[in-house]
């Protein structure tokens, strides 16, 4: 009788193990709230009070009156008091942890024994930040996020895109309305066209209209083209869809004067124009020249036009995702001031220092060196400007493709039509302009 009851054990104990795999292989969040998150949360207590010890946040009290009277003898901690902690809260991803502060105390203490705190969870890492006076909150995560940025999720908003994760585990979305332009720099195989992709698979469902500038020959933005309301494919071409551009801006400038308000949004919705994103794949393409006086007067208007729509387009309802391998000032002046209308940041692997300091450097130091540290193995993963000038580390969600091409072509038919940009391009084609 034993023998049996020992085999059911055995084979009750074997099916746990191959439900938790298969949870933790296919619902790692369920996974970590049955089985990681209780065995975190005891880690989290036993080990608070000697964490705090070993690295200076317990305050030892003072000996009681009469002892020593006023006389302070200093050497070791008499009663240390570790700080008061909460009792930890699950996440989707992980835990966290209110810790009330000593008087005296700062958050800077708490940052140093991060890694402490790292080891003696045995988390992937903690974060801290004080979200009041007086009070820290150590946000632990389990697992890396960067390693599955498609199990990040965030409502679907008009000009809003989920393009992956972050590193604290939230969902990391390019909101258009929020930041309306941005600057995309990576190197070759670094994940650059893949967000390029997320991002049209994520607008293409939208009331949006896309206009694809590509001048190496529309091999990136080509596959798109049934969703694109205009897709270049050389520098003359661009200049003419740029130039159609502008007087539309124009026209929109007009109907909200005459309308009494500052922007598209507090239109009526009846005389709201559509919204558009204008993609730029290697902007170098539209600044470089080969020295003829035709090609730098092209090259002239491009760095004009385009530092005109993010100078006047945001509150038009004009957006530019302006990417490329290189982004220096050796491409001329004119990137240095289109930069500097281009609030949104994102920067991958780049070959060069400059690039990454071009990219970030005016925001954050800091974030320049976390750029620079981004190996060849980590594709998709880049540093990424947030709201109130913070900045982070970020994955893109893995986009084929084949898959984007097939949203592209799935919503073919929600590809609002602008006539000014096709008659553009039909002067340059029938070379009359």
């Amino acid at each position: 009788m034993s023998a049996i009851l020992l085999a059911f054990a055995l084979a009750a104990l074997a099916w746990v193990f191959v439900v938790a795999d298969l949870l933790r292989r296919h619902r790692p969040v369920w996974h970590w709230y049955v089985t990681g998150y209780p065995l975190a949360a005891c880690r989290v207590l036993f080990t608070w009070r000697r964490v705090a010890m070993l690295n200076d946040l317990a305050v030892s009290r003072r000996p009681a009156r009469g002892l020593l009277g006023d006389l302070v003898v200093k050497g070791d901690p008499l009663r240390p008091v570790a700080p008061r902690a909460s009792f930890p809260r699950a996440t989707r991803l992980g835990l966290t942890v209110a810790v009330r502060l000593h008087a005296g105390q700062t958050p800077a203490a708490y940052m140093k024994a991060a890694d402490a705190l790292v080891h003696a969870w045995k988390v992937h890492a903690v974060r801290v930040t004080s979200p009041e006076r007086g009070l820290v909150l150590l946000t632990a995560t389990a697992s890396d996020p960067l390693e599955r940025p498609g199990l990040a999720t965030a409502p679907a908003t008009l000009l809003s895109a989920l393009i992956g994760v972050l590193e604290n585990g939230r969902a990391w979305v390019m909101d258009l309305r929020t930041v309306p332009h941005w600057l995309v720099a990576g190197a070759t195989r670094s994940g650059k066209s893949t967000l390029l992709a997320r991002l049209i698979t994520q607008l293409a469902p939208q009331n949006v209209a896309l206009v694809g500038i590509d001048c190496k020959g529309g091999m990136e933005l080509g596959l798109f083209a049934e969703r694109l309301s205009a897709l270049t494919t050389c520098r003359r071409e661009a200049v003419a869809v740029l130039g159609a551009l502008a007087i539309d801006m124009q026209e929109r400038m007009r109907v909200c004067r005459l309308a009494g308000v500052r922007s598209i949004w507090e239109l009526p919705e009846k005389l709201r124009p559509v919204p558009v994103v204008v993609i730029v794949d290697e902007i170098a393409e539209l600044y470089l020249s080969d020295g003829r006086r035709e090609s730098k007067a092209e090259a002239e208007q491009c760095s004009t036009l385009l530092l005109r729509l993010a100078q006047l387009g945001a509150a038009l309802g004009m957006h530019l995702v302006v990417a490329g391998q290189r982004v220096g000032s050796d491409l001329g002046p004119g990137v240095t001031a289109l930069r500097a209308q281009l609030g949104g940041r994102i920067c991958h692997r780049v070959n060069d220092p400059g690039t990454a300091e071009m990219t970030l450097g005016d925001l954050n130091k800091d974030a320049v060196v976390v750029a620079q540290s981004i190996t060849p193995e980590e594709q998709g993963v880049a540093v990424c400007t947030g709201s109130e000038g913070s900045w982070s580390r970020a994955r893109s969600h893995l986009t084929t493709t084949e898959e984007a091409a097939a949203t592209a072509r799935k919503h073919a038919a929600m590809t609002p039509a602008l006539p000014a940009l096709d008659r553009a391009l039909a002067a340059v084609e029938g070379g009359t302009e």
